[in-house]
């Protein structure tokens, strides 16, 4: 067995430290403890930079950290539990299993994933449709997520005939469980459902596909949602989030589990019947929506996510059960000819301030001929022609600066062919496992997720961060509940900067080299 392009050498120097010197040649504060993570084109990996990697004829760039100056507070960032890599898993060994959830869930020995997504019924990720009730079953008597927990046969579709199954009662919640073991691994999980059961929709040009919920069922299908938050309770997950419905625009021309809903049917399923289901089922605390289950509107492209929204958000009896948005990236190569539509995110801000806003869902095409190199040059799918690294980079910062609290990827584990997936739809994902071979490989969209999730922990702000603007370079920054601070800078041209910035009294540089993106780490010694 052997592992491709994994983060042990990162794991190995994680604990080492160093400072940056001043730029005037002085000793820094001994109050800092400064170190820097570099991902870059060259095949950096989070790693250490030091000192000596400082050089001084680069162009310069100046930055002035404002930690005082708070702005939104963040869920976390990570990717998502689906079928699809649950059944990755189930193939390889189980102490290779639990390396790779220690790389994804630890936040001292991996990337510290702490928002995840999964899917309620099948996704276009799953092995096959399938429902939690037996078909016809209004009363739902006969619910149950056993679907989610009683593991796989190795029969499901063509993809997975002939792959050995190292522990076949293995699956998506027996995989969120185990996740929830890695020592200090801190997430949440927000649910969303594809489709509801094909008996309770009209349209359908496949199982579970395209069409949309009959009214007469709405109020069924609220309590169906309702009955998983509770059965995944009982299994020991407690549920952070839901979202209605995923992509509801989608269900015309879907090749998979999908759904419409309109804006107007979004909100009266939302107002008549979600809502005051998870209120009777003390899921949701309306006086505090904080308190209890989040409910999070839309969960589609954030191109047309505040018409979308307004008839919710602007009905006061059903905006009372939203605590904020969920939003995708897709079609990701018109992101940056719209300026990643910032002024869409600015919008919603401002029009409906107290509702959050968190990222739920991005993804690319996989190249199983290089699934590392694709993420560093243009990478053609259905979306277009874009670079996908630069394209996450940019995607993610411009997100955290106009108000967005947290970042999903799709699957977080696939195969080195981005399956299984029975609609010849295949992703790439953080983490691909060759399971005839159990090859394990952290694809750089691993490394650059961890920029975020490892050093931006839950509960921690966004704060100032004022300097230069060159092209091509774009940062962020947030402040921890410890105290550390987290800079997170991506630099896209072909040449390296000199990074001077100021905190306090002080001022430091690194340098950033070309095609890469930095993490800027800095502790108080005086809190730690």
């Amino acid at each position: 067995m052997r592992l491709l392009h994994t983060n042990r050498n990162y794991l190995s120097i994680i604990v080492l430290c160093f400072s940056i010197w001043s730029c005037n040649q002085k000793a820094p504060s001994h109050d800092y403890s400064i170190n820097v993570y570099q991902t870059s084109q060259t095949g950096d990996n989070l790693k250490l930079i030091s000192q000596k990697e400082v050089h001084t004829n680069a162009k310069k760039i100046h930055l002035q950290l404002l930690p005082d100056q708070e702005f939104q507070e963040y869920i976390g960032f990570g990717a998502s539990f689906t079928e699809s890599s649950a059944w990755n898993l189930a193939t390889i060994p189980i102490e290779l299993r639990e390396e790779v959830l220690t790389n994804l869930f630890s936040p001292s020995k991996g990337a510290g994933f702490s928002l995840t997504r999964t899917h309620i019924n099948s996704s276009d990720y799953s092995n096959n449709h399938y429902t939690y009730v037996e078909k016809g079953d209004k009363t739902l008597s006969t619910f149950s997520v056993y679907e989610d927990m009683k593991g796989f046969t190795g029969d499901e579709n063509d993809q997975v005939r002939d792959i050995e199954l190292v522990d076949s009662k293995y699956d998506i919640i027996p995989m969120i469980l185990e996740a929830s073991e890695v020592p200090d691994s801190d997430f949440k999980i927000i649910a969303s459902p594809w489709s509801p059961p094909s008996w309770m929709k009209a349209g359908e040009t496949a199982e579970m596909t395209n069409g949309s919920l009959l009214p007469e069922y709405y109020g069924i299908w609220a309590e169906y949602l309702s009955k998983y938050v509770s059965d995944y309770k009982a299994q020991g997950i407690n549920l952070w989030g839901i979202t209605p419905q995923n992509e509801p625009l989608h269900a015309h021309d879907a090749r998979w589990d999908s759904n419409g809903f309109t804006p107007e049917q979004g909100r009266d399923f939302l107002r008549d019947h979600l809502g005051p289901q998870l209120v009777k089922d003390g899921h949701l605390n309306v006086d505090d929506l904080e308190a209890g289950l989040k409910v999070l509107i839309y969960d589609h492209n954030k191109s047309t996510m505040n018409n979308y929204v307004t008839p919710t958000y602007n009905d006061p009896e059903a905006a009372k059960y939203a605590w904020g948005t969920a939003f995708h990236w897709y079609a990701n190569s018109e992101l940056d000819e719209n300026n990643w539509f910032t002024k869409d995110l600015d919008t919603h801000r401002s029009s409906w301030p107290g509702k959050g806003l968190i990222h739920s869902e991005s993804s690319i095409d996989i190249d199983s001929k290089d699934p590392i190199g694709q993420y560093w040059r243009e990478s053609t799918d259905y979306a277009g022609t874009f670079v996908p690294f630069d394209t996450y980079a940019y995607d993610i910062i411009k997100d955290l600066n106009h108000g967005t609290q947290g970042y999903i990827e799709w699957c977080m584990i696939l195969n080195n062919q981005g399956q299984p997936n029975p609609y010849d739809n295949f992703n790439s994902a953080p983490v691909l496992i060759n399971p005839k071979t159990d090859e394990v490989t952290y694809t750089p969209l691993y490394y650059l997720l961890s920029h975020f999730s490892k050093f931006i922990r839950p509960q921690a702000v966004r704060i100032g961060l004022e300097g230069d603007k060159v092209k091509g370079v774009i940062y962020t920054a947030a402040k921890n509940i410890d105290g550390s601070l987290a800079v997170i800078i991506f630099n896209k041209n072909e040449e390296p900067y000199e990074i001077s910035f100021s905190l306090e009294e002080n001022t430091y540089r690194t340098e950033i080299a070309p095609r890469a993106m930095q993490t800027v780490h800095i502790q108080n010694t005086m809190s730690r």
